[in-house]
């Protein structure tokens, strides 16, 4: 499909037309430059919202959505890849769901650090869950200034879930014994920064 079939399926997408949809799709999955940057611009600014309303940041929102539609690229190169809704449903559900996984694991790693109390669904308890949000946004502030190794330490073990053999082999630790004591001074350091700035919050 050359490039000017591609930019028709821009124009018109965007109200819907199924057929549109397609060949919108099979530009990306060719990589079309006119087309990817068409998607940006339709859809980015919704998934933006999406993440600063859920504890994001403007990084984060453009991380996930560079994520989102690499998932999108990947499908659209699929032979088997079969579109069932609009591009821009599709990539609001990718993202939503990369978001809720990263805030999960920011979370597990949240309380392995100071054994934070369970999480009170918001329509039990609202002041719970202001409280969690509250603790969740002097984590994220605290992770940014602990500065490395620390940081891609923790964030190797807690949030890419990799064991201490493999820690000790990509941090240059001599044995995973080593690397543990490195992990818990660093988490000692982080709980640290973390119960300073609660104090002053």
């Amino acid at each position: 499909m050359g490039y000017k079939q591609a930019k028709r399926g821009i124009k018109y997408y965007t109200v819907a037309n199924f057929d549109q949809e397609l060949v919108v799709l099979r530009a990306i999955g060719n990589n079309e430059k006119a087309a990817i940057e068409s998607v940006y611009k339709e859809n980015y600014s919704l998934i933006q919202h999406l993440i600063i309303s859920n504890n994001g940041s403007e990084e984060d929102a453009r991380d996930i959505f560079q994520e989102a539609m690499m998932v999108l690229y990947e499908k659209a190169k699929s032979p088997d890849f079969e579109l069932t809704c609009q591009i821009k449903t599709y990539l609001y559900s990718v993202s939503r769901r990369l978001w809720l996984k990263k805030l999960q694991q920011l979370r597990r790693m949240e309380s392995q650090v100071e054994n934070f109390d369970k999480v009170v669904a918001v329509e039990e308890d609202l002041e719970a869950h202001e409280k969690l949000n509250r603790q969740y946004l002097i984590m994220r502030t605290a992770m940014g200034k602990i500065g490395e190794p620390c940081k891609s330490l923790i964030e190797a073990f807690y949030v890419h879930r990799k064991n201490m053999h493999e820690i000790a082999g990509y941090f240059g630790y001599t044995n995973a014994d080593n690397a543990k004591n490195q992990k818990y001074k660093c988490l000692v350091r982080l709980k640290k920064l973390f119960f300073a700035q609660y104090k002053n919050s």
